[in-house]
């Protein structure tokens, strides 16, 4: 399939977002009904929360090709290209499959006006049933009882850790916000999660509790520790220990934790996984542009909201790093503000641009804030322009960091690595 093609069927799939979010499940499942409802062919983990969605699905997709499982991985937003979305056993599908999967669904689409997330999630579960995958790994897109995802039927489901983010969809409120991602939950599936403030852990036992349904708890069903270098993973009846990881920041190690855990449940449910199998998945994870980095002292954090700049700030503590030069962009429907605050005391140049491809806080609005802090900062409306200006001030050994958006990250990562294969990603 040309090139062309391609991106002609991508052009027409991103143009979808005019139509926004629109949070509900009634055309995803009209979408699904017309191509034979293939979620029902699959079984199904289902992942809701703010941060560590992501990576938490990556690794168990990593768990479930170490032991030879055929699953399925749908994540968002992708870094590169859109089918780092989609995979099958961790390899992304192809550019002539995403062709042939628009062109099949674009039809029932546009009767139905389906949004850029309804398509592409279709996309995903169709490709899964074509595929023959024994399991399904699904990241929620927005919140999780009225997001796209949530047409499913899970055997599982996961929470990661649950904070303040798309406040105008979601509720301004975290016990508003942790209901709605308690929404993935079923009658009588199994829940883990990850560690989740006071607030956030009444509401889920609150509806764990409606729905009958078990709720497994960091610290009271399962734990993890770091041992140097590597870092261990313990329940009830099970041990995996030694683990090396290549992801940076405790937090990954939380990421893993909770998948380790989850294949610990599917072990007991019948699913025959090792110790091994564990382990050796959980060492394959990669997840660039999340604490990466990269040759010559840069620091790439896709850290759009400000749990995740509190989660950056305090790996930049533990590194014991300071004076760097942050590039930062955030989107305008970020708590900006918030989120720079985080990073500013670690900053001591500040480069002001804009993600790609969205609206973007104004470079002025944040330049004031770095102003007030006291802290150098410029503005740039390229984000290249910005990168290139870090590297150029930058004395012999100082670190730059790029954060506030994911789009921000990848646009100066493919500037910083033009090789085609240093960019591919490959497995997760």
């Amino acid at each position: 399939m040309g090139n062309n093609n391609y991106q002609d069927s991508l052009d027409y799939l991103y143009a979808l977002q005019l139509f926004g979010i629109k949070l509900g499940l009634q055309n995803i499942r009209q979408l699904l009904e017309r191509v034979g409802n293939p979620q029902e062919s699959l079984r199904i983990i289902h992942i809701a929360g703010t941060n560590g969605k992501g990576s938490t699905a990556a690794a168990l997709a990593n768990i479930f090709q170490a032991a030879g499982i055929s699953a399925g991985l749908y994540t968002s937003p992708h870094l590169h290209n859109f089918t780092e979305r989609i995979r099958i056993d961790t390899n992304q599908i192809s550019e002539s499959e995403v062709v042939e999967l628009i062109d099949e669904l674009r039809p029932h689409a546009e009767a139905l006006r389906t949004t850029f997330f309804e398509f592409t999630t279709a996309m995903a579960l169709l490709s899964f049933k074509r595929h023959k995958v024994a399991w399904a790994i699904l990241e929620t897109g927005l919140g999780g009882r009225l997001d796209a995802t949530n047409v499913v039927t899970p055997e599982m489901c996961l929470i990661t850790p649950i904070a303040l983010d798309h406040t105008a969809y979601l509720g301004t409120e975290l016990e508003q916000i942790a209901a709605e991602k308690a929404g993935i939950f079923k009658s009588g599936v199994p829940v883990i999660s990850a560690p989740q403030r006071e607030e956030v852990n009444t509401v889920l036992q609150q509806r764990a509790a409606e729905l009958a349904l078990p709720l497994k708890q960091l610290g009271k069903d399962y734990c993890w520790q770091r041992e140097g270098d590597t870092f261990s993973v313990s329940g009830t009846d099970f041990l995996v220990d030694n683990i090396k990881t290549t992801l940076s920041g405790e937090h990954q190690l939380q990421n893993l934790a909770l998948a380790a855990a989850t294949a610990d449940c599917l072990t007991q449910a019948g699913i025959d996984f090792s110790t091994a199998d564990i382990r050796t998945g959980l060492e394959r994870v990669r997840w660039p542009g999340r604490l990466e980095w990269l040759p010559s002292q840069v620091l790439l954090d896709g850290a759009h909201n400000p749990a995740g700049a509190k989660i950056l700030a305090q790996h930049l503590r533990q590194q014991d790093l300071a004076g760097l030069h942050l590039v930062i962009g955030c989107k305008a429907d970020k708590q900006a503000a918030e989120l720079l605050a985080c990073l500013l005391p670690f900053a001591g140049h500040v480069y002001v641009t804009q993600p790609p491809f969205h609206p973007a806080v104004p470079i002025e609005e944040l330049l004031q804030q770095v102003a007030a802090a006291g802290i150098s900062g410029h503005g740039y409306v390229e984000p290249i322009a910005a990168i290139q200006a870090a590297l150029k001030n930058r004395a012999a050994g100082d670190t730059i960091l790029v954060a506030g958006s994911l789009f921000l990250v990848a646009v100066i990562r493919e500037f910083l690595l033009p090789d085609v294969d240093a960019l591919a990603i490959t497995d997760c």
